[in-house]
């Protein structure tokens, strides 16, 4: 994964898997998470969304800081974002928490010029995949230059708030935009988050970092192989792309 400043460190040996190895040269379709996926884990600006999650917790519901943490660290595992516990237990309207929560300072995002030419080569359609809102996902990718290369935005509002990693979520998602998924690639930072994009069919890939936010995360750790339902896993989304993508012979 790139650093703050966009360079490429070089990245540990990625893991192979133990099943069925999917490749690229049937995909049509691109379908890119945003957060800690497009851009660099590094440069935390998840993070102002993580402190703003907890921040708006404590002010709507009224209670400390520190409990409305441990909501929202609880909510996030088990309904799949935190915004699906609040509107399922405390019935919660949507749009105020995703307002606060995406009201961040976007000068951590550094332009990634290498990535954009890399996107830019991908022959097909091209989407970005978000539980956040259309706005935010507008924000950053015009932030590192890449929002004018994606021809739409499924966001969780598109969806009716029904969030990754539910089935429903890509189903919706697939119906909406016409997506064949045996001709689609899926990349994500959540591996957990691409066990239904393999069930339908897409080829799977892994961005890992060393952002931890979900105990999904923590268990990479122990990984001797890639899971079933992950084809590919990569530290550096940029150099994935032009070299086992774009370039395959030239590895």
């Amino acid at each position: 994964m790139a650093a703050r400043d966009g360079s490429r460190p070089n990245a540990p040996p990625a893991l192979k898997g133990t099943g069925d190895a999917r490749g690229f040269s049937h995909i049509d379709t691109w379908i890119f998470d945003l957060d800690n996926t497009l851009y660099p884990a590094s440069c935390d600006l998840f993070a102002q969304v993580d402190h703003r999650m907890g921040a708006f917790i404590a002010k709507t519901l009224g209670v400390p800081y520190e409990h409305a943490r441990h909501l929202q660290k609880a909510y996030y595992r088990q309904f799949g974002t935190t915004l699906a516990g609040l509107m399922k237990v405390h019935k919660l309207k949507p749009e105020p928490f995703l307002d606060y929560v995406h009201d961040i300072d976007l000068s951590v995002l550094p332009e990634l010029p290498d990535l954009a030419s890399a996107i830019a080569g991908l022959s097909g359609r091209r989407l970005i995949f978000t539980n956040g809102s259309r706005r935010h996902a507008e924000n950053v990718a015009r932030k590192i230059g890449v929002l004018h290369l994606f021809e739409d935005i499924c966001d969780i509002a598109a969806l009716e708030f029904v969030p990754k990693p539910e089935r429903d979520a890509f189903d919706r998602m697939v119906r909406m935009h016409g997506v064949e998924p045996r001709q689609a690639a899926m990349f994500e930072d959540m591996p957990h988050n691409l066990q239904s994009p393999h069930d339908l069919g897409m080829t799977t890939v892994f961005v890992h970092s060393d952002y931890i936010d979900h105990p999904a995360q923590l268990k990479v750790r122990d990984w001797r192989h890639l899971p079933d339902h992950i084809h590919h896993m990569t530290h550096d989304l940029t150099g994935f792309i032009e070299q086992t993508i774009l370039k395959p012979d030239a590895r």
